[in-house]
């Protein structure tokens, strides 16, 4: 039998190991449009939204984005004006629609206005972007914006099958990005489960290359979030210097046969 003193110990390590046994929920910033594709080109609609995507939720307060845009036939145009509120819930988040007569793709792109997460003590700012194809045409999906960091696609990201392989490569400034790690998680549609909380968030690493692959067994949306420190802390609502998570995603969508 343990004795008075082990006993105690292991009673008042309890809350701790609680505590360490609770994971980290991963924050998505999606920006999904309402069609990967656009057979005949026309209107899309984005929702802009900043969530944990596996899990349904929470929404989390998204501010007004500090900047938001899009590059189509290699011409950057800003979208800020055509920003609208759609909050879910007690949560802001924004839609926004642009049209797209032409053929080509579009790349959409949003940086966040930075997020504080106390729990981790540092500020979080992630630069999503997510490319549309008008008219079908499988032209200019590698177009990159330019963001501070950024992934690169190597697989069109448009047209895709579920269990297809996606490529990429980290990109910070205009060089790889060595050995970054990348979380990504699916839309869930609410037709699965995870067996536990290790299947919500999937993790991958770039190779030294910064090149990485993932193989999409479900039909829906993907995010790929490459994670990286920012050079320079940020000031955080408390007032001290934090550092600052600096995130890349991209969003990819698959179909499955018969849809």
């Amino acid at each position: 039998m343990p004795s008075k003193a082990v006993r105690i110990v292991a009673l008042t390590s309890l809350p701790l190991l609680a505590l360490a046994a609770i994971p980290a929920q991963a924050h998505f910033l999606e920006i999904l449009p309402d069609a990967d594709v656009l057979p005949e080109g026309g209107v899309v609609t984005l929702d802009l939204t900043f969530t944990h995507p596996f899990e349904g939720g929470p929404v989390m307060q998204l501010d007004r984005p500090a900047a938001v845009g899009v590059v189509a036939g290699g011409v950057a145009s800003d979208l800020s004006s055509a920003l609208t509120e759609a909050p879910q819930g007690d949560a802001m988040a924004w839609q926004l629609q642009a049209d797209l007569p032409e053929p080509g793709a579009a790349v959409f792109w949003v940086t966040p206005q930075p997020y504080w997460e106390p729990a981790e003590g540092k500020m979080i700012v992630h630069h999503a972007k997510v490319v549309v194809d008008s008219w079908a045409s499988g032209e200019g999906w590698d177009q990159m914006i330019g963001l501070p960091v950024e992934i690169r696609p190597l697989t069109r990201p448009t047209g895709l099958w579920a269990g297809n392989l996606f490529y990429g490569v980290v990109m910070k400034g205009n060089a790889p990005l060595p050995f970054a790690e990348i979380e990504v998680e699916w839309v869930n549609d609410g037709s699965l489960s995870a067996p536990n909380d290790a299947f919500v968030t999937q993790v991958i690493t770039a190779d030294a290359n910064g090149t990485f692959s993932y193989a999409m067994p479900f039909a829906g949306w993907w995010g790929f979030a490459a994670l990286t420190e920012a050079d320079a802390p940020m000031t955080a609502p408390t007032g001290e210097q934090v550092p600052v998570e600096e995130g890349a995603l991209i969003w990819v969508h698959t179909t499955a046969p018969g849809q």
